[in-house]
């Protein structure tokens, strides 16, 4: 070390010591006039954006610089309390805050007349468009604390021990106690109409020194200026504002007085929902008089307007003047509690805002970058808490954080991680049929899966009883850009065929790119879009006498290379070569219906099982782009993660199939583009999806069946929900090798019909309108209109077809929402 970095480490060390000294520290508590804790009072310095929250014990800590002050003690429906102090050194000021006694004077409601509340609401529904788009860009210091904590839970679930995964978690005897708890520092910038960027500056997980706290300031944003509340995980419905356009519809106000404040009238209202079962909130909110801006609010939504997981979800926020006339959030809370199968839980999220600045110069660029965790966030130490903490920490919290300290030392030393994974890999007769075998090495970051044997029994026409057994490997080798290496492999064998295949696949991370291979042998679906699983073909095949699946063997050999070009652009290009030979059914048994005869492996002559094609080779080049029209990402210390975006997504495709090389057989081009776009808002009426594609073949000289484009049909009655899919179609007879044009379209109501149905409105369904089409050389014009009810991943729909204004089929349809799979277009 040199003597000028030496010094330079001595003078900082000097000037933080400084710093510190010259601070000094007030706190207290805050408690109403019955001797009761106030949980999250704000403390305000006058004439600043400056302040803090009291914790949920009424407790309270403030550091500044020595000086004169005024400070400002208020909270939710309690009257202000100012406090002139001038501060020297550390002092103690306990705050008593009086219920807020708000006058009912010169108003008369005459019997009939209008509740004076209406008119208040009418005003502040007028200035909502006003308020939402007065700030044009801000920056603010945002302190987010976040708690949740199991009530209660079962002893034992799924055949888990709740007590023994409890000790490790640091619960007590009775399975309670704190199972979350995080505090962040961020700096939230903001430039309309919708650009945010957030950068986080420390973060403390209790129990973990290495995890990120999951608290975001974007995520407890409340706007109540803007018609809705998008919280899509607590509710199906977006929420409506009491000051919403069409407000009116949905509340019912009544005034219940007014204090004066800071020179301000404050004007209380009560919110009182029309329909219970309406996402609209109960309780209070505080409009300042004359400007008819929001001053605050108290409000909550219950289980009783269908929320999800959460019974009970309450929300306060307090407004502060900023400038000349702009009002910004001081604070907001969100209050929580729910249950699900036993478990009991409860919590609460709460953000304090602070140094405002309304006049910021950004660089447009830098917007992209939604959320930035910098290495080293979660590394401050208890000192450097300790100094910037705004809102202090209960006991039970401190104590907690203590606890899984030690916990958190231990769990992440080898021996005890070597420990669990013993335990965790330990084999199992469930587990080796059910559920898979994984092996894992944490320490090590190694990961090692088996497949369970009983779903990798399978049956169809052409195999017979068979068995597709696979595993796979993950192993990190880049922790700071999250990069890993993916191998995998998997062994297939028809009792009846007496067909043994074997093939591999693996990603390799090379750069800024991604390196993928496959090879060996399999036996594949004929349809490239894989439109139905080997479970539910083999429950066809068995208990309805219906081969639905049709497959063909290949062997090959691909290599991939691909990589992100830049924000929401993505490209991909890969080579294979393929040698291709079709498959007659050799089975033909089954458990019912034996007088029915199977058709055949040919979907194109089901009556007669002669070859679809001839054994052919096949060497293509696929180069495949898309672009999602978005460059939203957020930085992690591993890494950039790219963010839906709020635009469609296109995608083009280009296959070219190369003659005489390597004897391959084929000789043909295809081009072909989608535009896609899922969630799309439209607010109070749900959500809608949607899925355009057309292709055509440049050139068509030599080609086979599994060349031909393929649609993703459905010819069973359970099926995979997918924005593509069809409910109806043939898997097979309409593939073409000529030009094509597919649409889409889907729009889940979430609840806006049935809800409004007693009884049927606790069952939490979500109505579905799906509309399908599809036109090619053959088919011409189809259509598909289907209804349905959708609950949680499930779906029931009914569905019509039609083929040139001429029904042609329909029937119910089971529908499933799975991962996406490789394959599907």
């Amino acid at each position: 070390m040199t003597k000028k970095s030496l010094l330079s480490i001595l003078l900082f060390l000097f000037t933080c010591s400084a710093v510190w000294a010259q601070q000094v520290t007030i706190s207290g508590n805050i408690k109403d006039d019955t001797g009761k804790p106030i949980p999250f009072a704000s403390i305000l310095i006058r004439n600043t954006t400056r302040g803090t929250s009291a914790n949920s014990e009424g407790q309270y800590s403030l550091k500044l610089a020595p000086g004169k002050y005024e400070l400002i003690y208020k909270a939710i429906g309690f009257q202000q309390q100012d406090r002139e102090l001038d501060l020297q050194q550390n002092l103690t000021v306990n705050v008593e805050l009086n219920t807020a006694a708000y006058q009912l004077k010169d108003v008369i409601i005459r019997p009939g007349g209008e509740d004076p509340a209406y008119a208040i609401i009418r005003k502040a529904i007028r200035k909502r468009k006003t308020y939402l788009s007065e700030v044009n860009a801000y920056t603010t210091d945002v302190y987010l604390k976040g708690l949740q904590k199991l009530l209660g839970a079962p002893k034992k679930f799924l055949g888990r021990d709740i007590n023994q995964i409890g000790r490790e978690i640091g619960l007590d005897s009775n399975r309670r106690g704190i199972v979350y708890l995080s505090e962040s520092q961020s700096k939230l910038s903001f430039q309309k109409p919708d650009q945010v960027h957030e950068e986080m500056i420390s973060s403390k997980v209790s129990g973990s020194n290495r995890a990120f706290s999951f608290n975001r300031a974007s995520d407890v944003k409340v706007n109540l200026y803007e018609n809705f509340q998008y919280w899509d995980q607590l509710s199906n419905r977006p929420l409506i504002s009491p000051i919403a356009d069409n407000a009116l519809n949905f509340y019912n106000y009544k005034w219940l007085g007014t204090i004066e404040e800071n020179g301000e009238t404050i004007n209380k209202i009560q919110l009182i929902p029309k329909h219970s079962f309406e996402p609209v909130f109960s309780g209070l909110i505080y409009i300042i008089e004359d400007s008819w801006r929001i001053h605050s609010f108290d409000m909550e939504i219950t289980k009783s307007a269908n929320l999800n997981i959460v019974d009970t979800l309450k929300v306060k926020e307090q407004y502060m003047p900023v400038g000349k006339k702009a009002w910004m959030p001081a604070s907001v809370k969100f209050e929580f509690t729910g249950g699900l199968f036993g478990f009991r839980f409860g919590g609460y999220f709460i953000a304090v805002y602070s140094n405002y600045d309304l006049d910021p110069k950004f660089n447009n660029k830098e917007f992209a970058e939604v959320l930035r965790v910098p290495q080293g966030v979660n590394k401050k130490d208890s000192l450097y808490w300790q100094q910037q903490r705004p809102v202090p920490l209960t006991n039970e919290e401190t104590v907690d954080y203590q606890k899984k300290a030690v916990l958190a030392a231990k769990r992440e030393s080898k021996p005890y991680l070597d420990s669990l994974d013993r335990v965790y890999n330990k084999v199992t007769p469930g587990k080796l049929l059910f559920t898979g075998i994984n092996h894992r090495n944490r320490f090590d970051k190694e990961y090692l899966y088996l497949n369970p044997i009983l779903p990798s029994l399978l049956y169809n026409t052409v195999e017979g009883v068979a068995i597709n057994y696979g595993a796979s490997f993950v192993k990190q080798i880049d922790s700071v850009n999250n990069k890993y290496l993916r191998l995998g492999a998997n062994a297939r064998y028809g009792f009846s065929d007496k067909i043994f295949s074997l093939n591999g696949y693996g990603t390799i991370p090379v750069n800024s790119f991604t390196l993928g291979f496959s090879g060996g042998t399999g036996i594949y679906d004929l349809n490239n879009t894989e439109p139905i699983s080997a479970f539910h073909n083999t429950y066809n095949t068995l208990l309805r006498r219906r081969n639905l699946q049709k497959l063909y063997e290949k062997q090959f050999g691909e290599v991939s290379l691909s990589r992100r070009i830049v924000g929401g652009w993505k490209a991909s290009v890969s080579t294979e070569y393929a040698n291709r030979k079709w498959l007659p059914n050799s089975s033909d048994f089954s458990f019912f219906y034996k007088d029915k005869a199977f058709t055949s492996n040919n979907p194109l002559t089901p009556d007669v099982d002669q070859p679809l094609f001839p054994e052919n080779q096949s060497l293509t080049v696929n180069i495949s782009t898309s672009y999602d029209f978005s460059n939203k990402y957020v930085t992690y210390p591993t890494g950039r993660y790219y963010l839906p975006s709020k635009y469609p997504k296109l995608e083009v495709n280009y296959t070219k199939g190369i003659k005489n090389v390597f004897g391959s057989d084929v000789d043909y081009d295809l081009l072909s583009v989608n535009l896609s776009k899922e969630d799309l808002n439209m607010g109070k009426f749900g959500k809608s999806a949607f899925y355009v594609g057309a292709g055509k073949f440049l050139n068509a000289n030599k080609l086979y069946y599994p060349d031909y484009a393929q649609f993703y049909g459905n010819d069973g009655f359970a099926y995979r929900i997918a924005p593509n899919r069809f409910l109806l179609l043939n898997m097979y007879n309409y593939s073409t090798s000529d030009e094509y044009l597919e649409a889409h379209y889907e729009h889940n109501f979430s609840g806006y019909i049935l809800n409004n149905i007693p009884l049927i409105r606790k069952l939490k369904l979500q109505e579905i309108v799906n509309l399908n089409y599809l036109t090619t050389p053959v088919i011409k014009n189809y259509y598909e209109a289907a209804f349905g009810v959708q609950y949680l991943n499930f779906r029931l729909m009914y569905a019509m077809s039609f083929k040139d204004e001429r029904r042609l089929n329909s029937g119910l349809r089971l529908g499933i929402i799975l991962p996406q799979r490789p394959g599907v277009r």
